[in-house]
């Protein structure tokens, strides 16, 4: 097991864009997944929560994105089209900062094009959940975070609070 320590909010490198994988760099790919996968995997035994998370969460600048829910799903290089004109919000959360929650606008339908682990083209049409959390992700290879599109100056809650904002 390979746990890697998670980048937190207020880390410069968080900030930065990540480079593409190149072809040559697959073993990388392989090394990167495991320790993606061990350090999602403690953090949810921790916290109780994480589908997902991205190569720069851990420092490593590249553009590799982790999902595991169902079954695990690696995107190497992968491309967002066609998001939907129709905006979803919620209250978002991430493994960056896991005690805030952020109210964000997120598309509720989109497209990804990336290369699995083994280097083969792919694509998949995302919808409602699906596709916030892939958009949360791939967000983090452009070095943007979810408090950089908070909805307005009120959308943060500590995730010990945000229980009183559903009542209200």
């Amino acid at each position: 097991m390979t746990v890697q320590e998670i980048l937190l909010l207020g880390n410069p490198k968080l900030y930065e864009v990540s480079e593409e994988v190149h072809e040559t760099e697959i073993d990388l790919v392989q090394r990167v997944v495991q320790d993606l996968h061990d350090t999602m995997m403690v953090f949810r035994e921790e916290y109780g929560v994480g589908r997902a998370i991205a190569a720069p969460q851990i420092g490593v600048m590249k553009r590799i994105i982790y999902i595991h829910i169902d079954r695990p799903v690696v995107f190497v290089n992968p491309v967002l089209r066609d998001l939907s004109r129709e905006m979803i919000e919620l209250w978002d959360d991430c493994m960056c900062f896991p005690e805030l929650l952020v109210r964000v606008r997120r598309h509720r339908f989109c497209i990804i094009d990336y290369r699995d682990q083994h280097w083969r083209s792919q694509s998949m049409k995302l919808a409602d959940d699906l596709s916030e959390l892939l958009q949360h992700e791939y967000d983090h290879l452009e070095g943007i975070l979810a408090v950089s599109r908070a909805i307005d100056g009120h959308s943060f809650s500590l995730t010990s609070q945000h229980e009183l904002l559903q009542k209200s």
